[in-house]
């Protein structure tokens, strides 16, 4: 899935938090809960039953009144990556489902890197796919072998699916959605990954075809996921009013995100991964 030189570079990456999520096990993420670490949080009042090792008696000597340390607890954060595996995804060159597949490896393995839980789910008509809760870096293998049997087909049901995930998810965390979004419900798609405390990073990702077709003369478009066929006359003219259609539809998109607190990511599968995850990605703050 990943050269092994890019893998020695994401071992020095993280996943970036907006917040502190609860988890499961120890891990290396800041926490809500309080516990024990190294990084002070908070002091509160003594209570019958605590820990007096806990008890700050440097405050004492100043307050007359016992106080507990209480310290930043540390736990693995999940991260749910959800990849649209619709017949549109099944196009281009690059391969829109091959990049979403490397994309999301690569960020996957980030996150077991740093003892964080992963859980995989393809987003299509077929049977549900899904790999669940591994963790650490032996679960790289189960995560790359799950990525690389991913296959697409049948219509795009982008809004049932997320519906579907967010409503059987146990523990919420970043989500990542690597999509075309070429569905006329994608705006109810991201409203129900916004129902529950998700943070929610939006990869869209398109060809280098549908950025910039290069078409001239009489074409027949037929629709991968069984819609009906377009006959056109390309020309300078149309395409122009294509490019400037499609670009005021990702600024829509990017708009809506905007409005949710959703990182949005436009993405050109002619942008190498590698190049994708350590530059943008960076700048854009979803992992440093």
């Amino acid at each position: 899935m990943l050269d092994p030189s890019f893998l020695r570079k994401l071992d020095r990456l993280s996943l970036i938090t907006r917040r502190a999520m609860r988890g499961e096990l120890q891990g290396e993420r800041r926490s809500p809960r309080r516990g024990a670490s190294v990084e002070f949080a908070d002091f509160r009042p003594y209570a019958s039953g605590d820990d007096i090792r806990q008890i700050d008696w440097n405050l004492y000597a100043r307050a007359e009144r016992f106080y507990l340390k209480l310290f930043v607890a540390e736990e693995e954060l999940n991260l749910h990556l959800l990849i649209d595996t619709s017949a549109s995804m099944d196009w281009g060159e690059p391969n829109k489902l091959r990049y979403a597949q490397q994309l999301a490896a690569a960020l996957g393995y980030i996150a077991l890197s740093n003892l964080d839980r992963v859980s995989v789910h393809a987003i299509g008509t077929g049977s549900a796919q899904s790999l669940s809760g591994v963790r650490g870096k032996r679960g790289a293998i189960p995560l790359f072998n799950f990525m690389q049997n991913l296959q697409a087909g049948g219509t795009t049901q982008l809004a049932q699916r997320c519906r579907q995930y967010v409503m059987n998810v146990r523990n919420p965390g970043p989500l990542l959605l690597c999509s075309d979004l070429l569905d006329p419900n994608w705006r109810e798609a991201l409203t129900a990954l916004t129902t529950r405390p998700f943070e929610v990073t939006v990869m869209h990702i398109l060809a280098p075809q549908e950025l910039n077709p290069e078409l001239e003369g009489e074409f027949k478009l037929n629709d991968a996921e069984g819609g009906p066929s377009i006959e056109v006359s390309a020309d300078s003219s149309l395409l122009e009013r294509y490019r400037a259609n499609l670009a005021a539809w990702q600024r829509e998109v990017e708009s809506y995100c905007n409005g949710r607190n959703m990182t949005y990511v436009a993405i050109d599968t002619a942008l190498p991964v590698e190049e994708l995850v350590i530059s943008q990605l960076r700048s854009r703050r979803v992992v440093r």
